[in-house]
């Protein structure tokens, strides 16, 4: 445990200074569309579950807009309150911002608590630090660790920027690996798990 809020530290740091050395211009072209081996993995009709980055996370509102141009159903994570488990919601416009209400959590929005609940068929997660082998380390917290154990045939990837990867994460039995990473210059993966 202590290793990994150290490995959490480090890398927040890391991950702080890459992003705010990156170019605006350049930082706004970054994952603009899922690259085609992606967009291959998610079957017609999915639901996809995205999530709202923060300041120095690697942003999913772009995929969020494509997948729900090809019709696919967009979803954000849920919570009652801090205690709560973690749900997913339709976004039904992943354009406006006003169908979102604050969340428990200062500055994350969420949907509204009459949104559809819905289960994601693919998902793409956030994370503080990723290994070449699909291991993810997230912000501590758990939630997609036990959203993930809970559904174990939603297909869970992650997006980073390329300092993320780390030769090797600290790991417990309730950490969940990823199917595959996405960065601006490479896919990590597939990677293929027993549920």
């Amino acid at each position: 445990m202590e290793a990994k809020t150290a490995l959490r530290e480090q890398l927040r740091a890391q991950r702080n200074a890459h992003v705010a050395s990156l170019d605006p211009r350049v930082k706004a072209l970054m994952f603009r569309r899922p690259p085609s081996p992606i967009l291959a993995m998610v079957p017609e009709g999915a639901t996809v579950g995205v999530y709202l980055a923060g300041p120095s996370e690697a942003p999913a509102t772009a995929y969020a807009q494509v997948f729900h141009e090809a019709g696919h159903k967009v979803a954000l994570p849920w919570f009652a309150d801090r205690n709560s488990p973690m749900q997913f919601r339709e976004w039904t416009s992943p354009w406006v911002d006003k169908l979102l209400v604050p969340g428990p959590w200062k500055g994350i929005s969420q949907p509204a608590p009459d949104a559809a609940v819905v289960v994601p068929d693919v998902l793409f997660v956030p994370l503080v630090g990723f290994s070449a082998d699909g291991g993810r380390l997230g912000q501590g917290g758990g939630h997609y660790d036990r959203w993930l154990a809970a559904h174990p045939t939603s297909l869970p990837v992650g997006l980073a920027w390329d300092c993320q990867l780390v030769e090797h994460l600290p790991r417990e039995a309730h950490d969940r690996p990823l199917h595959v990473v996405v960065t601006p210059t490479r896919i990590y993966g597939p990677w293929e798990f027993a549920a």
